[in-house]
């Protein structure tokens, strides 16, 4: 009877862990994602490196290197679809891993950050 209800305990522990779908994604996808304009674009960097690399166009910048990005990040709206992206995807990696311990509904993360979406040729924009 114990070992069935540790089994009960470990089958709900993980159908409510895995209620947030992470998808880790290469730039063709995430442009893809973006093009269908069902989702909400986050730039996970910083102030200085959006004005010196650009930005993706329509991205909203959460610096996650700030001490309160994790507060305004578990301030939105957890039922949408966030595409997130970082230089080369290990802060927007350690974002979608919040994200999902937060109970976001659908992250995706550009797997290898906007230096490979720019790269690969994709359009950016810059800051005046």
């Amino acid at each position: 009877m114990k070992k069935a209800l540790t089994l009960i305990a470990l089958f709900i522990s993980v159908i409510s862990f895995s209620q947030t779908k992470v998808e880790n994604v290469d730039a063709a996808t995430f442009k893809k994602m973006i093009d269908e304009k069902k989702s909400v674009l986050i730039d996970l960097r910083t102030s200085d490196e959006l004005k010196v690399k650009g930005y993706i166009k329509g991205s909203t910048q959460i610096n996650y290197l700030d001490k309160n990005s994790e507060a305004v990040i578990s301030k939105l709206d957890k039922s949408k679809t966030y595409l997130i992206y970082c230089a080369g995807g290990g802060r927007s990696g350690e974002c979608a891993d919040l994200m999902k311990k937060e109970g976001f509904a659908h992250v995706v993360n550009l797997e290898k950050g906007f230096d490979d979406w720019k790269k690969k040729g994709y359009e950016i924009e810059r800051q005046d």
